[in-house]
């Protein structure tokens, strides 16, 4: 405790220590005692002393004040600084300050930043280069508080629908094969939810995780249901169910309609219950954000823009990123909630034969690549060429080369999360993926 605290706790005390008779005094002088650890004398001293003392705000003990050190960078700096922070996505400090040069001259060669005008110098260029990383977070904390970039739940519930549509929740059984979707929008409003902004659907399917990206102009249910049919042409599987929020623009006649007509089976999450939709939480994040960022959009310009930048995005995921999803949901023996976890594989795999898919689904399922198979230009026994192993030693690991077909295995691992990525894309699957892309553009 500090001597400010004791200080006030003697203050507090005094009075009725001064008032009090033989067994109070010795019921505060304990209290006193067990917290600011004085002796009893010590405590005794210095409570008739405070009570001796006129009345005010207490012993105040004595504090240095501080002296603020003139600022070492110059206001044009700072306000610099405002713009290179907006225009790098809202970096932190240690990020900015490792790329500040390369901010600089991208924002000097786009003509955002021209020296003479806007508080903008090469002395001011000078500043913000030799800027630390703490004094970057420091100046730029007032502006964070004010306007943080982050996203703004725009969700509103739909009380008319709701009840007839089914509940999904969190750990129910895991579909068996693709085409179920989570799906959700995410709103580009920036900082502020007045007028007409961008909205941009997503879905994700739960089984294989393959994507599906489309910007449209607000989330009125005309919208809404021509990127879900756009969505159901494009993906190279039938669409046999369809998970949402309780937002308006999927709980609607509309969209519910459409998706009884197509056989499409139409559930909803709980309300506040986001680990329902997990699945397309996650890609809200690292999809939707991570390339759009939490600007604001609202013009054509900007939704075109998005549109081209998602089949780009949409590939660099399912061709290209394994994912790894739960084989289902279960207890182990003491009863603790588990989810076995299955292989590490790419979300695009053969589906052309698989039951529902429409013809237009069948052509495009057709160019997409087989899964990634281990190479195979390895020989499986190292040993030179006339040396057979010996069979006697099946038993033992070091006796037999590594991918000896009687070599036993090792033992399970306890831990089934680790090894991510067990299985990376072979080099003739990476060689042939641009010509892929291309057919599947086109």
């Amino acid at each position: 405790m500090s001597m400010r605290s004791r200080a006030e706790v003697t203050t507090r005390f005094a009075k009725a220590y001064a008032k009090a008779g033989k067994a109070d005094k010795g019921r505060i002088l304990d209290q006193v005692v067990a917290v600011t650890s004085w002796s009893r004398d010590n405590a005794r001293r210095r409570l008739t002393a405070a009570a001796k003392r006129p009345p005010g705000a207490g012993r105040q003990v004595a504090v240095a004040e501080r002296r603020l050190r003139a600022p070492k960078f110059s206001f044009d700096a700072r306000k610099v600084l405002q713009r290179v922070w907006a225009a790098s996505g809202g970096q932190c400090g240690k990020y900015l300050a490792a790329s500040m040069a390369i901010q600089l001259d991208a924002l000097e060669r786009h003509g955002e930043l021209v020296p003479g005008q806007d508080r903008y110098s090469p002395a001011v260029r000078a500043e913000l280069v030799a800027m630390s990383a703490a004094s970057i977070d420091r100046y730029l904390q007032p502006v964070k508080a004010k306007d943080q970039i982050k996203g703004v739940a725009t969700t509103r519930p739909s009380p008319l629908l709701r009840s007839s549509v089914k509940i999904r929740k969190a750990g129910d059984e895991a579909e068996g094969e693709p085409g179920f979707f989570e799906g959700d929008t995410v709103a580009h409003c920036g900082p502020t939810l007045k007028g007409e902004f961008a909205r941009t659907l997503n879905l994700t399917d739960v089984h294989t995780g393959w994507v599906f990206t489309r910007t449209v102009r607000n989330n009125a249910h005309i919208h809404i249901l021509a990127a879900l049919k756009a969505a159901d042409e494009q993906i190279p599987f039938a669409v046999t169910g369809l998970d949402f929020d309780n937002g308006t623009e999927f709980l609607n006649t509309a969209v519910i309609g459409w998706a009884g007509v197509r056989g499409i089976c139409f559930t909803r999450s709980r309300p506040y219950k986001k680990n329902d939709q997990a699945t397309i939480e996650s890609k809200n994040n690292h999809l939707v954000r991570r390339y759009g960022f939490y600007y604001r959009y609202d013009t054509a310009d900007e939704r075109a823009v998005l549109n081209r930048l998602w089949p780009l995005v949409n590939d660099r995921l399912n061709y290209l990123t394994p994912t790894r999803k739960p084989a289902g949901y279960g207890t182990d023996r003491a009863g603790r909630p588990q989810a076995p976890v299955r292989q590490a594989r790419h979300p695009a795999r053969p589906v052309a034969g698989r039951r529902g898919a429409g013809p237009a689904q069948q052509a495009r399922a057709a160019h997409l690549p087989r899964q990634p198979q281990p190479r195979q230009d390895r020989p499986r026994d190292r040993r030179p060429a006339g040396q057979a192993p010996d069979r006697g030693q099946g038993k033992d690991r070091a006796a037999l080369p590594r991918h000896h077909p009687q070599r036993p295995p090792r033992r399970p691992q306890r831990h089934t999360r680790q090894g991510i990525l067990k299985h990376a894309p072979s080099r003739a699957f990476l060689t042939e993926a641009p010509t892929i892309f291309a057919g599947i553009l086109t």
